[in-house]
């Protein structure tokens, strides 16, 4: 495949890898709510050449007895196979499956998302491109660690391919009845983005954030069933009612364009999902969770995760610009420190993500724990100062506020 990859940092060989796996042809607009992305950053444009069609063509012909390469495609061919000529051939519209839209906006919001980052840090993210060789997919993992403004910083997108077993089929069906729970496998196909913030400043909030769409599919490549989940989150270590108020409102407007039940459901799933149970408290003040969501048309719930996500920058860049330069003691920093440690304890002993991504075969492990942060401390048997503002967090912590 003949390509041409601007690269601002000699990252052209991983990236050229992952533009070769799947370069579409432009993308032609399939929804009002989705908005444009910044301008092209130099790491991701990409050109793909005649060549491309051919390299795809060939793909299409080694699976099919009549060699056939126009939209025809070879009921035979592997559905990661499938998509790759279906985008290559007829760009990402409105008549293309769901999964390769959901693939398409996550990978537009991830280089947003970066750009944006870099502005307030100062320093670029590393970009790291990679394969799942044992099945289909990928993704692209963008990190940023010892900056200025954060210490650890990263935004993954992950695109997969591959079968459910058995036992997570009948698991599944607890939400999904349209399940066939008689197969012995069936391929699955997901797509997410997650980024988690982890600031130097204990005055500035640490925040996560994870939009993704799972489904899966017959034989034929038709899809069986769907769903999205997701929800952005924040952590700090010291409160400020303003950066709360703020955080919510924006999420609760984002929430409130598609249904008015959304934001106090979501809210009160957050509050409960994010609970380190053996401390008896909240990771931090919450914002919104969902999962198995597929109550409504799969381009309303679409358009809904798109709000959701372009809510984030409005919610966390004031908050973040506010609170990066304020002045703090080494004795603030170690409790920063503290609360780091229950943002570890919570993702490695109750996020359901974490566990599913780390007994998941060929998984990536690096990707799975860049949610880490980069320092956390604990230290036996502490407790906070009365009427200090650690113990005001504990509370809030403790007892969830309504925050809009």
């Amino acid at each position: 495949m003949s390509l041409r990859l601007v690269s601002r940092r000699g990252l052209a060989s991983p990236l050229l890898r992952w533009a070769a796996r799947d370069s579409p042809m432009p993308f032609r607009s399939f929804t009002s709510s989705t908005k444009s992305s910044t301008q092209p950053n130099g790491r991701y444009v990409v050109a793909v050449g005649i060549a491309g069609a051919v390299a795809l063509g060939a793909i299409a012909a080694a699976y099919s007895p009549s060699g056939r390469t126009h939209c025809d495609t070879p009921s035979n061919l592997p559905i990661d196979k499938r998509d790759a000529i279906h985008k290559h051939e007829s760009g990402i519209t409105p008549s293309s499956p769901m999964r390769l839209k959901m693939e398409y906006y996550i990978k537009e919001k991830q280089k947003e998302i970066v750009t944006a980052l870099e502005k307030v840090d100062g320093k670029p993210f590393s970009i790291d491109a990679w394969e799942r060789k044992s099945s289909g997919g990928g993704g692209i993992s963008c990190v940023l660690q010892e900056g200025n403004v954060f210490e650890k910083a990263g935004v993954n997108i992950s695109v997969v391919y591959g079968k459910l077993p058995r036992a997570a089929i009948v698991k599944m069906r607890a939400d999904h009845k349209n399940l066939d729970p008689t197969v012995e496998s069936l391929d699955f196909f997901a797509a997410g983005l997650s980024m988690v913030l982890h600031p130097k400043n204990p005055m500035a909030p640490t925040v996560h954030l994870n939009y993704r769409y799972f489904e899966t599919m017959a034989e034929d490549g038709s899809t069986q069933a769907w769903w999205f989940g997701g929800g952005t989150d924040l952590t700090p270590s010291y409160l400020f009612n303003e950066d709360a108020i703020h955080f919510h409102n924006t999420l609760k407007e984002a929430c409130e364009k598609h249904d008015k039940r959304y934001y106090p459901t979501f809210k009160k799933w957050c509050d409960e999902y994010f609970c380190v149970k053996h401390r008896g408290e909240s990771r931090g003040i919450g914002g919104i969770f969902f999962d198995d969501l597929d109550d409504k048309e799969p381009e309303q719930l679409f358009s809904f995760v798109q709000d959701c996500l372009n809510s984030f920058l409005p919610s966390y860049i004031p908050i973040i610009e506010r609170r990066k330069n304020m002045p703090y003691t080494p004795r603030e920093k170690d409790w920063q420190q503290l609360r780091r440690g229950r943002y570890v304890e919570f993702n490695l002993v109750h996020d359901r993500g974490t566990a599913f991504g780390l007994n998941t075969p060929g998984a990536r492990v690096e990707s799975i724990l860049m949610s880490l942060p980069l320092t956390a401390a604990w230290k036996y048997m502490h407790s906070p100062a009365p009427g200090s503002r650690e113990e005001r967090l504990l509370e809030v912590l403790r007892n969830p506020v309504d925050w809009v």
